[in-house]
């Protein structure tokens, strides 16, 4: 039998970390995304590279430090004296969804930062994880004295009256009035490790579209397909993106996998007369 000695894509590699959500690597999957952009990308130089820091802030604990003391030495290595933060002056430059850039810049976005973030304190010991929170992405940690949500731009911890100041705009615009407003609590929920990089994934989808940059989307439109192969709406969009580049087969296929699996959609009818173009141009 013939060997297979190919390499696989970036793609292969990234659907082979994300396959499970039992051995899911977020860092290392999260890492991965900036292949397509920086194929020359060492990722065990980027994997060994946060050992290193993990090293660093280890050598200032005691081994049987308290959850407290550990986070503040944590905070103030990576805020203070690495000078990790937001990329305020360049908001939306695609670098600022990739780990291996911003070890090297010290610069990201809220969620970013928390992936690296998150990987140093894990590696202490902290129960920490990641929190979907509309508009700006927080962690939150669990210590003996309740749970911390924390700004992973800043590492301050957020107060109950901060988070509902930051939630009001997203309220007002999703037309919750005062008496049916959901309880904070319910936007603090733990984000599973798959629904992180599908918002870092989306998060990519935007800055490109609002570009329309085609090839770079369809790059980032493959990724949410494979990682989740359920959401039907990936496979419409990633069926206009070949639309927009010219290549009718595969948006049609998408297009049409979109129609037959997708249930309750408003877009069916822009999306079928969009089919019908698709059809009659490869005729």
């Amino acid at each position: 039998m013939a060997l297979d000695f190919s390499v696989p894509t970036p793609l292969d590699y990234f659907g082979a970390l994300v396959r499970s959500d039992g051995d899911f690597t977020l860092f290392e999957a999260a890492a991965s995304l900036a292949l397509d952009e920086y194929p020359e990308t060492d990722l065990q130089r980027v994997l060994g590279d946060v050992d290193q820091l993990l090293a660093r802030v280890k050598r200032r604990l005691a081994a049987d430090a308290a959850p407290i003391q550990r986070l503040r030495v944590l905070n103030q290595f990576f805020y203070d004296e690495l000078g990790f933060g937001g990329n305020l002056n360049n908001y939306y430059d695609p670098d600022n969804s990739f780990p291996s850039v911003l070890l090297r810049t010290r610069r990201g976005i809220p969620i970013s930062l928390a992936v690296v973030w998150m990987e140093l304190a894990q590696g202490l010991g902290l129960e920490v994880s990641g929190v979907g929170f509309p508009g700006h992405f927080l962690v939150k940690v669990v210590l003996p004295i309740g749970q911390a949500i924390i700004d992973p731009l800043t590492g301050r911890s957020l107060s109950s009256e901060q988070l509902s100041e930051m939630l009001e705009p997203y309220r007002r615009r999703a037309g919750l009035a005062d008496g049916s407003e959901l309880p904070l609590g319910l936007y603090l929920q733990s984000a599973t490790p798959r629904e992180i990089l599908a918002r870092m994934l989306r998060n990519l989808k935007e800055i490109y579209k609002s570009q329309e940059d085609w090839p770079r989307l369809l790059a980032v439109q493959e990724r949410l397909v494979v990682l989740l192969p359920d959401s039907w709406s990936e496979y419409r969009d990633r069926g206009l993106v070949h639309a927009s580049l010219g290549q009718q087969e595969a948006a049609l296929a998408d297009l049409e996998c979109y129609l037959v699996h997708a249930e309750n959609v408003v877009d069916v009818k822009a999306v079928a007369e969009q089919v019908n173009v698709l059809r009659s141009q490869l005729r």
